[in-house]
Protein backbone atom coordinates (compact mmCIF):
# COMPACT_ATOMS: atom_id res chain seq x y z
CA UNK A 1 0.00 0.00 0.00
CA UNK A 2 1.36 3.41 -0.96
CA UNK A 3 1.29 5.08 2.44
CA UNK A 4 3.28 8.28 2.51
CA UNK A 5 1.71 10.20 5.33
CA UNK A 6 3.74 9.62 8.48
CA UNK A 7 2.47 6.30 9.57
CA UNK A 8 -0.59 7.57 11.35
CA UNK A 9 -3.95 6.53 10.08
CA UNK A 10 -7.59 7.16 10.76
CA UNK A 11 -10.11 5.26 12.73
CA UNK A 12 -13.77 4.88 12.04
CA UNK A 13 -16.67 4.70 14.36
CA UNK A 14 -19.81 2.71 14.14
CA UNK A 15 -22.94 3.72 16.05
CA UNK A 16 -26.41 2.32 16.35
CA UNK A 17 -29.37 0.86 18.08
CA UNK A 18 -29.06 -2.82 17.28
CA UNK A 19 -27.19 -4.67 20.04
CA UNK A 20 -25.11 -7.41 18.53
CA UNK A 21 -23.10 -7.90 21.65
CA UNK A 22 -24.67 -10.10 24.23
CA UNK A 23 -24.94 -13.07 21.91
CA UNK A 24 -21.54 -14.54 22.71
CA UNK A 25 -20.25 -13.82 26.17
CA UNK A 26 -18.00 -16.85 26.07
CA UNK A 27 -16.41 -16.26 22.68
CA UNK A 28 -12.62 -15.95 22.62
CA UNK A 29 -11.51 -12.37 22.16
CA UNK A 30 -8.45 -10.17 22.24
CA UNK A 31 -7.72 -9.43 25.85
CA UNK A 32 -4.16 -8.28 25.16
CA UNK A 33 -5.31 -5.82 22.52
CA UNK A 34 -8.39 -4.51 24.35
CA UNK A 35 -7.10 -4.16 27.86
CA UNK A 36 -8.95 -7.13 29.33
CA UNK A 37 -12.03 -6.98 31.56
CA UNK A 38 -11.40 -3.59 33.21
CA UNK A 39 -13.52 -1.87 30.57
CA UNK A 40 -17.14 -1.02 31.35
CA UNK A 41 -19.96 0.83 29.61
CA UNK A 42 -21.93 0.92 26.38
CA UNK A 43 -20.51 1.86 22.99
CA UNK A 44 -22.99 2.82 20.28
CA UNK A 45 -22.27 2.77 16.56
CA UNK A 46 -24.18 2.72 13.29
CA UNK A 47 -23.59 2.62 9.57
CA UNK A 48 -22.62 0.33 6.74
CA UNK A 49 -24.76 -2.79 6.37
CA UNK A 50 -21.85 -4.35 4.47
CA UNK A 51 -20.04 -4.63 7.81
CA UNK A 52 -22.90 -6.42 9.56
CA UNK A 53 -21.46 -9.95 9.55
CA UNK A 54 -18.03 -8.67 10.52
CA UNK A 55 -19.48 -6.49 13.28
CA UNK A 56 -21.33 -9.47 14.71
CA UNK A 57 -18.05 -11.40 14.91
CA UNK A 58 -16.08 -8.45 16.30
CA UNK A 59 -18.68 -7.66 18.94
CA UNK A 60 -19.01 -11.27 20.08
CA UNK A 61 -15.25 -11.64 20.54
CA UNK A 62 -14.73 -8.23 22.15
CA UNK A 63 -17.57 -8.68 24.60
CA UNK A 64 -16.36 -12.16 25.38
CA UNK A 65 -13.15 -10.63 26.71
CA UNK A 66 -14.92 -7.61 28.21
CA UNK A 67 -18.16 -8.87 29.80
CA UNK A 68 -18.97 -5.47 31.34
CA UNK A 69 -19.05 -3.81 27.92
CA UNK A 70 -22.07 -3.65 25.61
CA UNK A 71 -21.59 -2.68 21.97
CA UNK A 72 -24.57 -1.73 19.85
CA UNK A 73 -24.26 -1.42 16.08
CA UNK A 74 -27.16 -0.51 13.79
CA UNK A 75 -26.45 -1.58 10.16
CA UNK A 76 -28.76 1.12 8.80
CA UNK A 77 -26.48 2.09 5.91
CA UNK A 78 -23.42 4.27 5.41
CA UNK A 79 -25.31 7.52 4.89
CA UNK A 80 -27.33 7.03 8.06
CA UNK A 81 -24.18 6.12 9.97
CA UNK A 82 -22.36 9.27 8.88
CA UNK A 83 -25.40 11.43 9.67
CA UNK A 84 -25.74 9.87 13.11
CA UNK A 85 -22.07 10.46 13.84
CA UNK A 86 -22.24 14.06 12.59
CA UNK A 87 -25.24 14.65 14.86
CA UNK A 88 -23.29 13.33 17.85
CA UNK A 89 -25.79 10.53 18.46
CA UNK A 90 -23.14 7.84 18.17
CA UNK A 91 -19.55 7.43 19.27
CA UNK A 92 -18.37 5.87 16.02
CA UNK A 93 -19.64 5.16 12.53
CA UNK A 94 -19.16 2.57 9.83
CA UNK A 95 -19.05 3.89 6.30
CA UNK A 96 -18.35 2.43 2.87
CA UNK A 97 -16.62 5.65 1.95
CA UNK A 98 -14.49 8.14 3.81
CA UNK A 99 -15.79 11.62 4.51
CA UNK A 100 -15.30 14.02 1.60
CA UNK A 101 -13.02 17.05 1.83
CA UNK A 102 -15.95 19.47 2.01
CA UNK A 103 -17.63 17.44 4.75
CA UNK A 104 -14.47 17.49 6.84
CA UNK A 105 -14.02 21.22 6.20
CA UNK A 106 -17.50 21.85 7.62
CA UNK A 107 -16.25 20.44 10.94
CA UNK A 108 -19.69 19.31 12.06
CA UNK A 109 -19.04 16.26 14.23
CA UNK A 110 -21.19 16.50 17.35
CA UNK A 111 -19.14 14.44 19.82
CA UNK A 112 -15.74 15.58 18.60
CA UNK A 113 -13.49 18.46 19.57
CA UNK A 114 -13.54 20.29 16.23
CA UNK A 115 -9.89 21.36 16.25
CA UNK A 116 -8.72 17.76 16.68
CA UNK A 117 -10.68 16.38 13.75
CA UNK A 118 -11.57 12.75 13.11
CA UNK A 119 -9.84 9.45 12.51
CA UNK A 120 -10.79 7.19 9.60
CA UNK A 121 -9.51 3.62 9.25
CA UNK A 122 -10.11 1.32 6.26
CA UNK A 123 -10.74 -1.71 8.47
CA UNK A 124 -13.01 -3.81 6.25
CA UNK A 125 -12.02 -4.60 2.67
CA UNK A 126 -14.35 -6.64 0.50
CA UNK A 127 -15.15 -7.08 -3.18
CA UNK A 128 -18.51 -5.85 -4.39
CA UNK A 129 -20.03 -8.71 -6.34
CA UNK A 130 -22.19 -8.21 -9.39
CA UNK A 131 -24.65 -11.04 -8.84
CA UNK A 132 -27.54 -12.33 -10.91
CA UNK A 133 -30.35 -14.87 -10.89
CA UNK A 134 -30.50 -16.66 -14.23
CA UNK A 135 -31.59 -20.29 -14.34
CA UNK A 136 -28.79 -22.64 -15.40
CA UNK A 137 -26.08 -19.93 -15.44
CA UNK A 138 -23.58 -19.77 -12.59
CA UNK A 139 -21.07 -17.25 -13.93
CA UNK A 140 -20.66 -14.68 -16.68
CA UNK A 141 -17.79 -12.64 -18.10
CA UNK A 142 -18.57 -8.94 -18.55
CA UNK A 143 -16.52 -5.86 -19.30
CA UNK A 144 -17.11 -2.51 -17.64
CA UNK A 145 -19.05 -1.04 -20.56
CA UNK A 146 -21.52 -3.93 -20.54
CA UNK A 147 -22.05 -3.75 -16.77
CA UNK A 148 -22.60 0.00 -17.08
CA UNK A 149 -25.00 -0.51 -19.98
CA UNK A 150 -27.08 -2.98 -17.99
CA UNK A 151 -27.44 -0.73 -14.96
CA UNK A 152 -27.98 2.37 -17.10
CA UNK A 153 -30.89 0.61 -18.80
CA UNK A 154 -29.29 0.53 -22.25
CA UNK A 155 -28.91 -3.28 -22.32
CA UNK A 156 -32.28 -4.77 -21.43
CA UNK A 157 -32.25 -8.43 -22.53
CA UNK A 158 -29.98 -11.29 -21.47
CA UNK A 159 -29.57 -12.42 -25.07
CA UNK A 160 -28.06 -9.06 -26.09
CA UNK A 161 -24.92 -9.49 -28.19
CA UNK A 162 -22.92 -7.36 -25.77
CA UNK A 163 -23.35 -10.15 -23.21
CA UNK A 164 -23.34 -13.14 -25.56
CA UNK A 165 -20.12 -12.09 -27.32
CA UNK A 166 -18.19 -12.36 -24.06
CA UNK A 167 -19.69 -15.70 -23.04
CA UNK A 168 -19.21 -18.28 -25.78
CA UNK A 169 -20.98 -21.54 -25.00
CA UNK A 170 -23.34 -20.05 -22.41
CA UNK A 171 -27.02 -20.41 -23.26
CA UNK A 172 -28.53 -17.01 -22.60
CA UNK A 173 -32.34 -16.73 -22.58
CA UNK A 174 -34.48 -14.22 -24.41
CA UNK A 175 -35.43 -12.66 -21.10
CA UNK A 176 -35.75 -9.09 -19.83
CA UNK A 177 -33.08 -7.91 -17.41
CA UNK A 178 -34.22 -6.41 -14.11
CA UNK A 179 -31.38 -4.38 -12.60
CA UNK A 180 -31.68 -3.93 -8.83
CA UNK A 181 -30.08 -0.98 -7.04
CA UNK A 182 -30.02 0.36 -3.50
CA UNK A 183 -32.92 2.61 -2.48
CA UNK A 184 -31.04 4.13 0.48
CA UNK A 185 -27.95 6.33 0.58
CA UNK A 186 -25.28 3.67 0.37
CA UNK A 187 -21.51 3.54 0.34
CA UNK A 188 -21.80 0.35 -1.70
CA UNK A 189 -23.65 2.34 -4.36
CA UNK A 190 -21.03 5.08 -4.26
CA UNK A 191 -18.20 2.58 -4.73
CA UNK A 192 -20.07 0.81 -7.52
CA UNK A 193 -20.97 3.99 -9.43
CA UNK A 194 -17.40 5.24 -8.98
CA UNK A 195 -16.17 2.09 -10.71
CA UNK A 196 -18.70 2.51 -13.54
CA UNK A 197 -17.75 6.15 -14.07
CA UNK A 198 -14.02 5.49 -14.08
CA UNK A 199 -13.97 2.24 -16.05
CA UNK A 200 -16.76 2.99 -18.55
CA UNK A 201 -17.05 6.80 -18.76
CA UNK A 202 -18.49 6.68 -22.27
CA UNK A 203 -21.49 4.72 -20.98
CA UNK A 204 -21.84 5.83 -17.36
CA UNK A 205 -21.85 9.62 -17.35
CA UNK A 206 -23.17 10.30 -13.84
CA UNK A 207 -20.96 11.25 -10.92
CA UNK A 208 -20.24 8.72 -8.21
CA UNK A 209 -22.88 9.03 -5.54
CA UNK A 210 -24.31 7.08 -2.63
CA UNK A 211 -27.80 7.84 -3.95
CA UNK A 212 -28.72 5.95 -7.13
CA UNK A 213 -28.82 8.63 -9.86
CA UNK A 214 -31.13 7.07 -12.46
CA UNK A 215 -34.81 6.32 -12.90
CA UNK A 216 -35.91 2.81 -13.73
CA UNK A 217 -34.79 -0.56 -12.48
CA UNK A 218 -35.84 -1.91 -9.11
CA UNK A 219 -34.91 -0.29 -5.81
CA UNK A 220 -34.34 -2.17 -2.56
CA UNK A 221 -33.26 -0.97 0.88
CA UNK A 222 -29.92 -2.00 2.35
CA UNK A 223 -27.79 -4.95 1.36
CA UNK A 224 -30.34 -7.49 2.56
CA UNK A 225 -33.04 -5.91 0.41
CA UNK A 226 -30.92 -6.11 -2.74
CA UNK A 227 -30.04 -9.74 -2.00
CA UNK A 228 -33.71 -10.60 -1.47
CA UNK A 229 -34.81 -8.81 -4.64
CA UNK A 230 -32.21 -10.50 -6.83
CA UNK A 231 -32.78 -13.92 -5.23
CA UNK A 232 -36.56 -13.67 -5.43
CA UNK A 233 -36.68 -12.51 -9.05
CA UNK A 234 -35.99 -14.03 -12.45
CA UNK A 235 -33.49 -12.39 -14.77
CA UNK A 236 -32.45 -10.06 -11.98
CA UNK A 237 -28.99 -8.56 -11.41
CA UNK A 238 -27.64 -6.40 -8.62
CA UNK A 239 -24.51 -5.33 -6.76
CA UNK A 240 -23.78 -6.27 -3.15
CA UNK A 241 -21.06 -6.99 -0.63
CA UNK A 242 -19.60 -10.31 -1.78
CA UNK A 243 -20.15 -11.92 1.62
CA UNK A 244 -23.90 -11.86 0.93
CA UNK A 245 -23.96 -13.52 -2.51
CA UNK A 246 -25.02 -16.98 -1.37
CA UNK A 247 -26.11 -19.19 -4.29
CA UNK A 248 -26.52 -16.39 -6.84
CA UNK A 249 -24.56 -16.38 -10.09
CA UNK A 250 -21.65 -13.94 -10.23
CA UNK A 251 -19.81 -11.85 -12.81
CA UNK A 252 -16.09 -12.02 -13.57
CA UNK A 253 -14.99 -8.49 -14.51
CA UNK A 254 -12.64 -7.71 -17.38
CA UNK A 255 -9.31 -6.30 -16.21
CA UNK A 256 -6.85 -5.74 -19.02
CA UNK A 257 -7.08 -8.80 -21.27
CA UNK A 258 -8.48 -11.20 -18.68
CA UNK A 259 -11.65 -11.68 -16.65
CA UNK A 260 -11.17 -11.66 -12.88
CA UNK A 261 -13.58 -13.27 -10.45
CA UNK A 262 -14.09 -11.55 -7.13
CA UNK A 263 -12.05 -12.76 -4.18
CA UNK A 264 -10.67 -11.37 -0.95
CA UNK A 265 -7.14 -11.60 -2.37
CA UNK A 266 -8.04 -9.71 -5.56
CA UNK A 267 -9.78 -7.01 -3.51
CA UNK A 268 -6.78 -6.57 -1.23
CA UNK A 269 -4.49 -6.30 -4.25
CA UNK A 270 -6.13 -3.14 -5.57
CA UNK A 271 -6.12 -1.50 -2.13
CA UNK A 272 -2.40 -2.09 -1.70
CA UNK A 273 -1.81 -0.61 -5.17
CA UNK A 274 -3.73 2.61 -4.46
CA UNK A 275 -2.50 5.86 -2.83
CA UNK A 276 -3.92 7.84 0.07
CA UNK A 277 -6.11 10.88 -0.49
CA UNK A 278 -3.88 13.95 -0.25
CA UNK A 279 -4.25 16.73 2.27
CA UNK A 280 -5.88 14.78 5.09
CA UNK A 281 -5.19 15.00 8.80
CA UNK A 282 -2.81 12.93 10.89
CA UNK A 283 -5.36 10.27 11.75
CA UNK A 284 -7.12 10.02 8.39
CA UNK A 285 -6.33 7.08 6.12
CA UNK A 286 -8.74 7.69 3.26
CA UNK A 287 -7.68 5.76 0.13
CA UNK A 288 -7.92 6.88 -3.50
CA UNK A 289 -8.79 3.63 -5.25
CA UNK A 290 -7.49 3.05 -8.79
CA UNK A 291 -10.54 1.49 -10.46
CA UNK A 292 -8.88 1.37 -13.89
CA UNK A 293 -5.88 -0.73 -12.88
CA UNK A 294 -4.87 -3.41 -15.40
CA UNK A 295 -2.54 -5.27 -13.04
CA UNK A 296 -2.96 -9.04 -13.11
CA UNK A 297 -5.20 -10.48 -10.43
CA UNK A 298 -6.78 -7.17 -9.41
CA UNK A 299 -10.55 -6.97 -8.87
CA UNK A 300 -11.61 -3.34 -9.35
CA UNK A 301 -15.13 -3.28 -7.86
CA UNK A 302 -14.05 -3.19 -4.26
CA UNK A 303 -15.55 -1.77 -1.13
CA UNK A 304 -13.27 -0.23 1.46
CA UNK A 305 -15.38 0.27 4.56
CA UNK A 306 -14.13 2.59 7.27
CA UNK A 307 -14.35 2.90 11.01
CA UNK A 308 -14.78 6.59 11.89
CA UNK A 309 -14.33 8.19 15.27
CA UNK A 310 -13.21 11.37 16.96
CA UNK A 311 -9.53 12.07 17.46
CA UNK A 312 -10.65 13.80 20.66
CA UNK A 313 -14.07 13.28 22.25
CA UNK A 314 -15.64 16.41 23.71
CA UNK A 315 -18.02 17.17 26.55
CA UNK A 316 -21.05 16.05 24.56
CA UNK A 317 -19.71 12.52 24.09
CA UNK A 318 -21.04 9.71 26.31
CA UNK A 319 -18.91 8.87 29.31
CA UNK A 320 -16.11 6.50 28.40
CA UNK A 321 -16.60 6.93 24.64
CA UNK A 322 -12.92 7.57 23.92
CA UNK A 323 -11.65 4.60 25.95
CA UNK A 324 -14.19 2.15 24.56
CA UNK A 325 -13.82 3.32 20.97
CA UNK A 326 -10.05 3.11 21.17
CA UNK A 327 -10.08 -0.40 22.63
CA UNK A 328 -12.68 -1.68 20.17
CA UNK A 329 -10.82 -0.28 17.17
CA UNK A 330 -7.57 -1.79 18.45
CA UNK A 331 -9.18 -5.21 18.43
CA UNK A 332 -10.76 -4.78 14.98
CA UNK A 333 -7.46 -3.95 13.25
CA UNK A 334 -5.52 -6.64 15.11
CA UNK A 335 -4.66 -9.88 13.27
CA UNK A 336 -7.25 -11.66 15.43
CA UNK A 337 -9.95 -9.15 14.58
CA UNK A 338 -9.18 -9.20 10.88
CA UNK A 339 -9.20 -13.00 10.84
CA UNK A 340 -12.56 -13.04 12.63
CA UNK A 341 -14.01 -10.80 9.91
CA UNK A 342 -12.48 -12.92 7.15
CA UNK A 343 -14.06 -16.06 8.58
CA UNK A 344 -17.45 -14.45 9.19
CA UNK A 345 -17.75 -12.29 6.09
CA UNK A 346 -15.10 -13.34 3.57
CA UNK A 347 -13.35 -9.98 3.79
CA UNK A 348 -9.68 -9.41 3.02
CA UNK A 349 -7.43 -8.87 6.06
CA UNK A 350 -5.60 -5.55 5.90
CA UNK A 351 -1.88 -5.61 5.10
CA UNK A 352 0.82 -5.40 7.76
CA UNK A 353 1.67 -1.86 6.61
CA UNK A 354 -1.92 -0.70 6.84
CA UNK A 355 -2.29 -2.36 10.23
CA UNK A 356 0.72 -0.49 11.61
CA UNK A 357 -0.63 2.83 10.36
CA UNK A 358 -4.08 2.05 11.75
CA UNK A 359 -2.60 1.33 15.17
CA UNK A 360 -0.77 4.67 15.07
CA UNK A 361 -4.00 6.48 14.19
CA UNK A 362 -5.98 4.76 16.94
CA UNK A 363 -3.33 5.82 19.43
CA UNK A 364 -4.41 9.44 18.73
CA UNK A 365 -7.89 8.88 20.18
CA UNK A 366 -8.40 10.61 23.53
Amino acid sequence: MKISRFGAVGAIALVGTLALASCAANEPGASEETGGSDLTGTLVGAGASSQQSAQEAWIAAFQGDNPDVTIEYDPAGSGTGRDTFIAGASAFAGSDRAFKDEEIAAGEFGSCVVESGIVEIPAYISPIAVAFNLEGVESLNLDAATIAGIFAGDITNWSDDAIASQNDGVELPDLDITAVHRADDSGTTENFTEYLGQAAPEVWTDEADGVWPLEGGEAASQTSGVVDAVTGGTGTIGYMDASRVGDLGTVSVQVGEEYVAYSAEAAAAIVDASPLVEGRGEGDLAIELDRTSTEAGVYPIVLVSYLIGCAEYGDKAPEGAAELTKAYFEYIVSPEGQQAAAEAAGSAPISDTLQADAEAAIALIK
